[in-house]
């Protein structure tokens, strides 16, 4: 059995926050934990708006807390996001995400990530070779 609790977790390298400041994340669950999925706690700072495209990752988002909205480029479609509200990104869909106020949101990335990741060019995560060969 695996048990974490946030609050330590916050406190390790566990913590991941952005290079731009517009982020921070907490992986809770990662690839060698061996469950087939990483579980992240993720804060998204009020007033940030960017763009993500997870090419290599499905992601399920469970809003905890907060206001914001995501934008699908494929159509234009905006969706609002708040406590609440699960979005799914089954179709690897190139999105915006955009926050009002602070969201803090429960991640999903199924393959998992291993904690190293960082976001390229086009808001996604790479597959790491370790992910490739395993």
């Amino acid at each position: 059995m695996i048990v974490r609790q946030l609050q330590n977790e916050e406190k390790t390298i566990r913590r991941v926050v952005s290079p731009d400041g517009n982020w921070e994340s907490t992986r809770l669950l990662l690839k060698d934990d061996k469950m087939g999925f990483s579980f992240h706690i993720t804060t998204i700072y009020a007033g940030s708006d960017f763009r993500m495209h997870y090419q290599n990752h499905f992601e399920s988002v469970y809003c905890i807390s907060g206001e914001g909205e995501i934008e699908t480029l494929e159509d234009g479609k905006k969706y609002s996001i708040t406590p609440g509200t699960l979005y799914n990104l089954d179709k690897h869909d190139p999105h915006i995400l955009r926050a009002f106020k602070e969201l803090k949101l429960a991640c999903v990335f199924n393959p998992p990530v291993t904690g190293k990741e960082v976001h390229n060019a086009d808001g996604a995560y790479e597959l790491l070779e370790e992910m490739i060969t395993d």
